[in-house]
C-alpha cells in the first residue's frame, strides 16, 4: 500500500547507497565483463571532477560510475548508448550520487571509523572477477584482472575501503524503524478510501496551432529537445555460417582402421546377456535370509517386503558390469549366478545385504568384424569428421587473428558473405519491427561490442554450426537531423504548444471552481469545446489491484475533500481538472491483518526516509566544489565528442 502512496516518488538513495555500500570498482566487477577493458575511460585519473571536504573525486571514479550506470540502464534498454545516457542527464545524476558517496565515507572518517586491511582482503576476496578455477580466491587472477584493468592495487583497496566506510554508517540507520500506531491505522484505513468526484479532460488537441511554425521556432525546439530525438548505435555485419561439410571430401576409412576399433571395442560386440531383477535391501544378513525363507515358503517377495515396512525396487535390463557398479561384485555374482525366476542372497552390496529375484535373463548375440563393420564406419567418419572440423575452426581463429581478412576465409570455404541490414545492440532491424536471423542474435551483442573491419569466428550450434562475421559500417548514436524529422518535431512543436495552452486552460477552469463555479460551468466558459466533466467514483483498494494508475488516479487519492486541482498526463496529451467531492472510508478491527502489513510497509518507508536525510545532512556537513571544466572533459570523453 505504502508503494501506492509512493508510485511517482522516487527515494533518494537507490543507485546512490548501492554506490556506498559497494566500491565503485567492486561494482564494476561484480556487473560487467573483466575482459571489457574500455571501462574506464581515457581521462587522467589524476584529475578531479569535485573535492569533498578534503577528499577529491577523480575523474576516473567518475568514469567508472557512469560506465556501471549505464550497464546497470542497459540490462531494461540494451540500445542505450553513452551519448544517450549522457544527453538525458545521466552523467550528472552520478556526480549527484557520487559527492553523496564520498561524504558518507569522509563523514565516516571523522567519527572515526576504519576499514582494516582484513575486512578489505574480505571484501576483495568475495568478488568473483578475482576467483580461479577452483572456485576461491586467486591473488593470480586477482592482479592479473587489475593488470588487465589498468588498475593499480592500492587504488582499488583504497575504493573498497571507501565502500566500507560509507556501509558501516548506512546500514545501521534503517534498522528497526517504526512508525507511531497512529500513523499505523491512518494509513491502513486509507487502503478501503472510497473517494467520489468528478474530472474534466482538457485535450491538447483542442489548443494545438493548425499552422506550421517558422524555421526559427523549429530550430529553437528541436534543440532544447535534442535528447528525445536521439537515434541508436547501428551496425552492419558481413558474415558466412559454416558446418560440417566445409571441410569437404576427407580419406575414405580403411578397413584397418575398422579392424583397429572392432579389436580396441571388442567387449562391445562379444555376445553378452542382460537380466532383469526385482530387488530388495535389507540391513542385517539375518534379515535378508528371513526374507528368502519366507519366499520359499510361498510368500511373494513383495509381500515380505510390505510386511517389513519395506518396498522393492525394480532393476532392467542390466549387464554384469552394471549391476556390478551399482551393488557389488558379489551381488552381480549371485544376480546372474540363479536361473529365471529364481531368489538369490544373501548379498552383501554397498546399501546393505541384497536379496533378488531374477525376473528375465536376455541372451544378445555378439556381432563379427563383417558384422560391425558398416556402424565402425559410421563412427569413424563422424569422428573424422567432427575432428577436421575442430582443426578447421581453430585454423581459422589463428588466421584471423593474424590478420586474414573475411573474404579471404569466405573464399576458401567457399561461400557467398551475407551483409545485414543497420541493427540495433538488440538485435532489431533499424527502423522496422523484423528482427536480425536468428544465428545473428547469438553474436549481435558480442558485435557492438567489436572494432569495426575485425573478423571474429563464432560457434552458433555448439559442435555444429560456426559464423565467421565482421563489422562493416558503424552509425555512431546521435541525434537524428532536424531535415529529415522535421515532420516529426513540427507534430511534437504543435502537440508541446497545444499541451502548454491546455495547461493555461486548466488553471483557470481551477480558478473559476475556487471562486464558486461547477466544474461544468468552468469548462463551459472556455472559448473552445470541451468534453463535458464526467463524473468519477474510485477504491483505492481495487484500484491499486486493477494496476491501472496514472497520475490523475494518484492525485485524486492525494487531494483534500471539496479540493480541485489539475494534472498533466503526457502520454495521453491532456490535462485533467480534478474536483473532489467526498471521502468516505471503513473503521477497521483491532486485529484486522491489514494493520500488520502496513506496519511493515511503514517501516520500509521510514527506513529509507532515515538514510535519505542522513545522506544529505553527511553532504552539507563539507565544503564541496565541483570542478566544471573536468566534468566537461568526462563528458566528452564518454561521448567521444571532439574526436
Amino acid at each position: 500500500m505504502i508503494t501506492f502512496f509512493r508510485k511517482f516518488f522516487q527515494s533518494k538513495i537507490g543507485i546512490g547507497v548501492t554506490l556506498a555500500f559497494l566500491g565503485l570498482i567492486a561494482l564494476a566487477f561484480a556487473s560487467s565483463d573483466v575482459a571489457n577493458t574500455g571501462m574506464f575511460g581515457s581521462v587522467t585519473g589524476g584529475d578531479r571532477v569535485a573535492v569533498v571536504g578534503d577528499r577529491r573525486i577523480a575523474t576516473s571514479d567518475l568514469q567508472t560510475a557512469a560506465n556501471n550506470a549505464l550497464q546497470q540502464e542497459r540490462a531494461e534498454n540494451p540500445t542505450l548508448t553513452m551519448e544517450a545516457f549522457v544527453e538525458q542527464g545521466g552523467l550528472d545524476q552520478v556526480l549527484d550520487q557520487l559527492i553523496s558517496r564520498y561524504s558518507v565515507a569522509e563523514f565516516g572518517r571523522s567519527l572515526g571509523l576504519r576499514a582494516s586491511d582484513r575486512l578489505v582482503d574480505s571484501e576483495i576476496t568475495s568478488i568473483p572477477a578475482f576467483q580461479g578455477l577452483d572456485g576461491n580466491f586467486s591473488a593470480e587472477t586477482f592482479r592479473a584482472v587489475l593488470r588487465q584493468r589498468n588498475l593499480n592495487e592500492n587504488v582499488v583497496r583504497e575504493d573498497f575501503a571507501t565502500g566500507l566506510y560509507a556501509r558501516q554508517l548506512v546500514m545501521p540507520l534503517g534498522y528497526g524503524a517504526q512508525l507511531p500506531e497512529s500513523f499505523n491505522r491512518r494509513y491502513a484505513q486509507l487502503i478501503n478510501d472510497t473517494r467520489r468526484g468528478s474530472a474534466a479532460a482538457i485535450p491538447a488537441g483542442a489548443f494545438a496551432p493548425q499552422g506550421a511554425p517558422s524555421q526559427q521556432q523549429l530550430q529553437e525546439y528541436y534543440e532544447a529537445n535534442r535528447a528525445s530525438y536521439i537515434r541508436p548505435e547501428r551496425r552492419v555485419l558481413r558474415y558466412v555460417t559454416f558446418d560440417i561439410d566445409a571441410v569437404g571430401n576427407l580419406p575414405p576409412i580403411t578397413q584397418q582402421q575398422i579392424a583397429r576399433r572392432y579389436e580396441r571395442d571388442s567387449s562391445v560386440y562379444a555376445a553378452s546377456e542382460q537380466r532383469s531383477f526385482t530387488q530388495l535391501v535389507v540391513p542385517t544378513q539375518a534379515a535378508a535370509q528371513a526374507v528368502i525363507d519366507e519366499v520359499e515358503g510361498g510368500v511373494s517377495l513383495e509381500a515380505s517386503a510390505r510386511s517389513k515396512g519395506l518396498s522393492t525396487i525394480a532393476l532392467t535390463d542390466l549387464e554384469r558390469d552394471a549391476l556390478t557398479s551399482e551393488a557389488s561384485a558379489a551381488v552381480a555374482q549371485a544376480g546372474f549366478s540363479g536361473a529365471e525366476g529364481a531368489v538369490v542372497g544373501p548379498a552383501r552390496g554397498e546399501l546393505g545385504w541384497y536379496v533378488l529375484r531374477v525376473d528375465d535373463v536376455t541372451q544378445i548375440s555378439g556381432r563379427t568384424l563383417a558384422q560391425a563393420s558398416d556402424s565402425i564406419r559410421e563412427e569413424l567418419l563422424a569422428e573424422q569428421r567432427t575432428l577436421a572440423l575442430n582443426e578447421l575452426t581453430e585454423r581459422l581463429e589463428d588466421e584471423l587473428a593474424d590478420g586474414r581478412s573475411l573474404s579471404e576465409a569466405a573464399d576458401e570455404l567457399g561461400l557467398e558473405i551475407q551483409t545485414t541490414r543497420p541493427l540495433t545492440a538488440d538485435g532489431a532491424i533499424y527502423g522496422t519491427p523484423e528482427r536480425a536471423a536468428q544465428e545473428l542474435q547469438q553474436v549481435v551483442g558480442f558485435a557492438f561490442e567489436m572494432a569495426e573491419g575485425d573478423p571474429e569466428l563464432a560457434e552458433i550450434v555448439p559442435g555444429q554450426q560456426f559464423m565467421l562475421f565482421e563489422v562493416s559500417d558503424v552509425t555512431p548514436s546521435a541525434a537524428a537531423p532536424l531535415a529529415e524529422i522535421r515532420e516529426q518535431v513540427t507534430l511534437a512543436w504543435r502537440r508541446d504548444r497545444g499541451m502548454a495552452a491546455a495547461a493555461a486552460a486548466a488553471a483557470r477552469i481551477v480558478e473559476r471552481v475556487r471562486e464558486g463555479s461547477s466544474l461544468a460551468e468552468a469548462v463551459a466558459a472556455e472559448d473552445v469545446d470541451l468534453p463535458a466533466p464526467e463524473p468519477l467514483e474510485l477504491n483505492r483498494r481495487q484500484l491499486a489491484e486493477s494496476g491501472q494508475l496514472s497520475r490523475a488516479s494518484l492525485l485524486f487519492f492525494s487531494m483534500a475533500e471539496d479540493s480541485v486541482k489539475r494534472v498533466r498526463l503526457d502520454q495521453a496529451n491532456v490535462w485533467y481538472v480534478m474536483k473532489l467531492d467526498e471521502i468516505s472510508s471503513a473503521e477497521l478491527a483491532e486485529n484486522d491483518p491489514v494493520l500488520t502489513g502496513t506496519q511493515r510497509q511503514l517501516g520500509q518507508a521510514a527506513s529509507e526516509e532515515y538514510l535519505a536525510q542522513f545522506l544529505a545532512a553527511a553532504e552539507r556537513s563539507f565544503d564541496v566544489e565541483t570542478n566544471a571544466a573536468a566534468v566537461d572533459a568526462v563528458r566528452a570523453s564518454l561521448t567521444g565528442a571532439g574526436q
